[in-house]
């Protein structure tokens, strides 16, 4: 207070004057009513004295007796203040002469005692400091006092602040235990003042480390590189390694010369080893590593004297639709084709043939060892079926084969592995007009088939159905002759005519102008009625009927004239046939 205050004070009011003044005895009994004006006059004559203090006000005080219970505090004022002992439990070694920190609770209590507290003082004071370790950055330290859920408890002057989990350290922690009851440094990263809570991290101190560390070892990477790190992270795609504050990625294909389907049959956590630096972006922040790359690949130490036409014996490694890799040693593949696994030409997948896993015999087709590339054939160490093909399928043969797949226009029947025929679709059946083969056959089905035509040279066999049993038209022929009638009826039916079904199966077909009854009308669809053949073919397996010719004088005139055509042109056949025969006796005779 300067010198002109105390003046004014003084001026106004002075302490001895109000004292003088002041009829205590009035106000004992509570005869004289106290003027508020007065108390707070002498309130403020009191202000700056020596030994004054405000409620609420955090001052330095000094130990000047300890009992069982309590520690008497002098803060310089009218009074001393008690505190209990359980307030400086954090201190078991309080002694008489300490200066401790202490909260103006109350100047005075109901019974004149001055109220302090050191517990309220500490925690004031220990949110200023954090509040300013806050704003500063600073670095402060902790006393990790438990666990709890989703990190620790920590004390920071005072003050429980929590620290997360992924704030403690920047790799994964495995064991939280290892850190309870130890003091760490730490930094506060966040504050919430509305509910107190303070949020600290170690991880914050280890990263600003690592990012000098980073910086300077980025600025020395290369490409070629080897560099000692350490497993810090395992994924099914690759592992993460670091490299002293600096994380790259070494991808599953870059781990091992051979296929593996996991990082982890290859390298496991914490694991140290030396990588090679293949590639990074432009600011570094991105770094490919390889480790396969330390060793010689496998190619350079493939056999020399392997070459095409050799056996070897391998594992299938991978497997498609279109053939299988077999690892013939450590990082060195060949593809078998599906097209090499069986002689079999019709089509299949290389699943049914191998899985993942076997172990398989192969034949060298093709070897590029400049390339790295290798085909390999399981079907070539066997016979090649078309070997004696005329032998055991002469044309004309007959045989059991099983139906493999078909087309619009036939069906592929397998005799044995690698022999296929084809019958075309107007092989399978005599009488029945097939518009598809799956109305014939089902894929799997056995068939009889008979050996047609055999091209050795290019593999193709044409195979008949129809030929292992009867042709039925022989007989058809002498029964359905121009002229005959017989009972049909009426399957189907279109604008061009209607197909006529007989009683033994034959069907025949009868022309739209054919199909008027006598009364005018038309037949119909599931009509049972009387038919008269006016054509036949046996090589087109053709017959062609009418029902109005049976009652039209005309139709059944044109009807005769063709009987008697076809009569004819059998008859000159025969004639010509004797003729050639009567020439060829002659000539013999001359002879």
């Amino acid at each position: 207070m300067s010198e002109e205050t105390k003046k004014t004070v003084e001026e106004t009011v002075s302490p001895a004057q109000f004292l003088a003044t002041f009829n205590w005895h009035k106000y004992e009994e509570g005869i004289d009513e106290v003027d508020e004006s007065k108390l707070k006059e002498f309130e403020q004559a009191l202000e700056g004295t020596v030994g004054f203090v405000n409620e609420r006000d955090v001052i330095e005080g000094a130990v000047v007796r300890i009992t069982d219970r309590d520690a008497i505090i002098d803060i310089n004022s009218k009074s001393e203040g008690v505190i209990s002992l359980n307030e400086f439990r954090y201190n078991p070694n309080l002694a008489v002469g300490d200066k401790v920190e202490v909260l103006v609770d109350k100047r005075e209590d109901s019974s004149g005692q001055l109220v302090l507290s050191h517990k309220k003082a500490r925690v004031i004071k220990a949110w200023d400091r954090v509040n300013n370790a806050h704003e500063t950055g600073e670095i402060v330290n902790g006393f990790v006092k438990c666990r709890t859920r989703g990190g620790m408890i920590v004390d920071v002057f005072g003050i429980e602040a929590f620290l997360p989990g992924s704030q403690i350290d920047v790799k994964p922690i495995r064991d939280y235990d290892q850190y309870v009851e130890k003091t760490m440094e730490f930094k506060v990263v966040k504050i919430n003042h509305e509910f107190k809570n303070v949020v600290v991290s170690h991880k914050a101190l280890i990263e600003a480390d690592l990012e000098e560390q980073k910086r300077e070892i980025i600025g020395q990477l290369e490409k070629g590189q080897v560099l000692e790190g350490v497993v810090k992270n395992v994924t099914s795609y690759g592992v993460f390694v670091d490299l002293g504050g600096v994380d790259g990625l070494v991808h599953i294909t870059d781990l091992s010369w051979s296929r593996i389907n996991h990082p982890s049959e290859v390298v496991e956590l914490d694991q140290k080893l030396n990588v090679v630096i293949l590639d990074f972006d432009d600011n570094k922040s991105r770094i490919q590593l390889g480790l396969k790359q330390l060793s010689a690949h496998p190619w350079e130490a493939l056999n020399s004297d392997l070459k095409v036409g050799d056996k070897v014996k391998g594992k299938v490694v991978v497997l498609a639709d279109y053939g299988a890799f077999v690892e013939v040693e450590d990082g060195v593949e060949g593809l078998i084709h599906v097209s090499e696994m069986s002689w079999s030409t019709h089509l299949r997948s290389a699943q049914d043939f191998v899985t993942v896993g076997d172990e398989v015999e192969a034949q060298i087709l093709t070897l590029d060892r400049e390339e790295r590339k290798m085909s390999l054939g399981m079907k070539q160490l066997h016979p090649d079926p078309w070997t004696d093909i005329t032998t055991k399928f002469p044309v004309g043969s007959q045989h059991e084969g099983t139906v493999r797949n078909y087309t619009n226009f036939g069906v592929f029947v397998e005799l044995e592995e690698g022999i296929d025929g084809l019958v075309y679709i107007s092989d399978l059946s005599w009488t029945k007009k097939v518009k598809h083969p799956s109305e014939f056959v089902t894929v799997g089905d056995k068939l009889a088939v008979q050996v047609l035509e055999l091209d050795v040279e290019n593999r193709k066999l044409n195979l008949g159905h129809k030929q292992t049993q009867d042709n039925p038209w022989d007989a058809h022929e002498s029964k359905y002759t121009i002229g005959s009638k017989f009972e049909g009826t009426i399957t189907t039916k279109n604008d061009k005519g209607a197909t006529v079904t007989f009683e033994d199966g034959v069907e025949a077909f009868a022309p739209a102008r054919f199909l008027e009854k006598e009364d005018g009308g038309k037949l119909a669809k599931g009509d049972t009625v009387e038919f008269v053949v006016i054509e036949f073919s046996k090589e087109y397996r053709k017959v062609v009927v009418s029902h109005t010719s049976i009652f039209r004088e005309e139709e059944q005139r044109n009807v005769k004239a063709a009987a008697k055509k076809a009569q004819e042109s059998e008859k000159t056949t025969l004639g010509d046939i004797g003729g050639l025969a009567e020439l060829k006796k002659k000539m013999e005779q001359g002879n």
